[in-house]
């Protein structure tokens, strides 16, 4: 939980139904007289957010800047956003796990950012944030979400299922399904991207990239000094120019400008499936 001054941020646990579904909630406000901006690091999820007060805004890396109505959808998130509470924002944030975006709304693919109602035949979200609006407990807001959202929730492709099972084992899961299935690995590629929105490439140069990211923090807890050879060595990196590069594709920074801003960025860290949990902040 992050209680700066008037301005409070807590993850809320997700109940054991909706466990394969959702990471966690996320509810933030700021009470306070000022704006708080942070960046967010690139989760490789896709997050719906509900805005109960003020416009929230978020800046991509072309710099657009990005002013929330009632309700956005986003992601998955690829490169890092800086984002903006202004003095009485209110939001709740959902985040969804692995395939369970696609399996609500049979597609995994999107905008920068979108409003639900645009992937239904109905303005429902609308709806259910006006209902939401009218609920005072917290609790109760996220009782009603789950209970409006589980009779869109589809079951799980055979395929996708064995993709997240295996995870990042150190065996390519496009290659261990080709084989397994008779498949070419590019129709095993397609069904990956198709359910959750990257590829197999891209996740694995993301986990290596959040590897390094991790460890540069470990490194540095209580210093601004890091070995980047060390960094280059322990994560896979051919060389100190390519950390670079992923530090500027992923975070538009260098990593020198990185270890100076690093309090106000917010980093993913690793589940038990391979998949990203959600940042620190969302």
């Amino acid at each position: 939980m992050k209680n700066q001054g008037t301005y409070n941020g807590y993850r809320i646990a997700v109940p054991v139904e909706f466990e394969e579904v959702f990471s966690h909630f996320y509810f933030s406000e700021n009470k306070s007289g000022n704006s708080i901006t942070h960046t967010l690091v690139p989760s490789f999820q896709t997050m719906m957010i509900f805005n109960f007060g003020t416009a929230v805004s978020f800046i991509n890396k072309q710099n657009d800047e990005i002013e929330m109505g009632n309700c956005m959808i986003a992601g998955p998130l690829k490169q890092a956003v800086r984002y903006t509470l202004p003095s009485g924002a209110e939001m709740l944030v959902i985040n969804f796990k692995n395939d369970a975006f696609f399996r609500f709304f049979g597609t995994a693919l999107l905008e920068d950012h979108l409003h639900p109602d645009d992937l239904m035949t109905d303005n429902c979200f609308s709806t259910l944030w006006k209902e939401l609006t009218k609920i005072d407990s917290l609790e109760r807001k996220i009782t009603h979400m789950l209970t409006f959202c589980r009779p869109f929730l589809q079951g799980r492709h055979p395929i996708t299922e064995q993709i997240i099972a295996l995870g990042n084992n150190g065996i390519s899961p496009v290659k261990e399904i080709s084989n397994r299935e008779q498949l070419s690995e590019r129709s095993v590629q397609m069904k990956l991207k198709e359910h959750l929105g990257y590829s197999s490439r891209e996740m694995g140069r993301y986990t290596r990239f959040l590897k390094a990211i991790q460890l540069v923090q470990h490194l540095t807890s209580g210093t601004d000094q890091v070995n980047w050879f060390e960094v280059v060595e322990a994560c896979g990196y051919y060389d100190q120019s390519q950390l670079i590069h992923d530090f500027k594709h992923y975070l538009n920074l260098s990593p020198s400008k990185y270890i100076k801003l690093r309090q106000g960025i917010c980093v993913s860290s690793i589940n038990s499936e391979n998949h990203t949990s959600l940042p620190a902040l969302f």
